[in-house]
């Protein structure tokens, strides 16, 4: 059956008695244990949640999921299958929390962290001199949504390597790392999963029986995985999910193709490869103070840190999300001071246009800059 056949009816948790046609909510940390029992206490294992990452399964296309209390902590999992002293490579245009992440786990765990551009012609020779335990990809990247052909990653990668990679940007709708070669997935379930701007978790899923052991165990010992209230929303938020990143994309790509032709904007970044467009683009206007400009205009894009609701969002990474990654990183990875990055919702779209527009055209008669379209 179709995914979206799938994700709206949830096949119903084990043991449950009642034959509810949604999902029930078992909030609840403890369970009545006999000889016949699945559950005991909710860290370890709870009905609603086991639903929830069956789905997520699904989503992914893989064997196992598992459902994290944000995608922070879906990525520390993931960051600590590299042993003490181990060798992790990232690509360089990553979210600036993923950044801070390693930073901190990289003192502590004492690993070597070497960034890298994915478009470098001698990336291959490069990885195979470093030799990494872990190579962590964004695909599109944040916030400079550049595309990235997993498959020849996963060609120029050490065999030993494991590839994790994140795909919060489109989802597995649209892309299944799983299948192009990665050993694990990783998504926000706070973006777009949930949808509405009233959850946080993470998900990360695999392919590889050992891998999801480890990251099970890891979960159940450190008391990471989603409370069963959240997991409920988030089974809910999938439900919809289909139709919410359809609505969305093709209203993105509109306000996209009215971005490249207004005068205000210099340049738009948003991927080029089909299965990896998203309803997140960036585009630079030229001037910091022209940007911040914009966004104390907007009036339906809200100010806001993250991305992929239901409402739309508009911030400046590099003041907001990317604040904690250093400047000289900043400077390196090419992401511009000025850069706006917005996330398109389920208004209407002469709305939006309407909105983004007059903020464009409040800060001033400019003179019309040559555009690139960064793809």
């Amino acid at each position: 059956m179709d995914i979206s056949t799938l994700l709206a009816q949830p096949s119903p948790s084990d043991q449950e008695p009642t034959g509810a046609s949604s999902t029930p909510l078992y909030q609840s940390a403890t369970f009545a244990v006999d000889e016949d029992s699945k559950w005991d206490y909710s860290r370890s294992g709870n009905p609603t949640r086991s639903v929830l990452e069956s789905q997520l399964a699904l989503l992914d296309g893989a064997e196992e999921a598992l459902a994290f209390s944000s995608g922070v902590a879906a990525i520390a999992a993931v960051l600590r299958l590299v042993p003490c002293g181990g060798r992790i490579a990232c690509a360089q245009d990553v979210y600036g929390g993923t950044f801070r992440l390693l930073q901190l786990l990289g003192q502590e765990h004492a690993w070597a962290i070497r960034f890298f551009d994915l478009h470098d012609p001698d990336l291959e020779r490069h990885l195979a001199e470093y030799s990494p335990d872990l190579f962590l990809a964004e695909v599109p990247s944040n916030p400079l949504l550049i595309a990235a052909d997993l498959s020849r990653i996963r060609a120029q990668l050490p065999s030993k390597t494991l590839l994790a990679v994140d795909h919060s940007m489109v989802t597995g709708l649209r892309l299944r790392p799983l299948d192009e070669g990665a050993d694990v997935a990783i998504q926000s379930a706070t973006k777009f999963l949930g949808g509405h701007g009233d959850l946080t978790g993470g998900v990360v899923s695999t392919n590889s029986e050992g891998l999801a052991a480890t990251l099970r165990f890891r979960q159940n010992a450190e008391g990471t995985a989603l409370a069963p209230f959240p997991s409920w929303l988030l089974l809910r938020g999938l439900q919809t999910l289909p139709v919410r990143l359809q609505r969305s994309l093709d209203t993105t790509r509109e306000i996209r193709d009215l971005l490249v032709q207004h005068r205000g904007v210099e340049r738009v970044f948003y991927p080029r490869r089909s299965e990896q467009e998203c309803t997140v683009l960036s585009f630079a206007t030229g001037s910091v103070a022209r940007s911040r400009a914009i966004l104390r205009n907007t009036r339906l894009f809200r100010t806001t840190v993250s991305f992929g609701s239901v409402f739309s969002s508009i911030s400046m990474p590099v003041e907001m999300s990317h604040a904690s990654v250093p400047v000289e990183y900043k400077e390196t990875c090419a992401i511009p001071a000025d850069l706006i990055r917005i996330s398109i919702g389920l208004e209407d779209r002469e709305d939006l246009w309407g909105d983004l527009r007059e903020a464009l055209d409040a800060v001033g008669d400019q003179v019309h800059l040559p555009l690139e379209v960064c793809l």
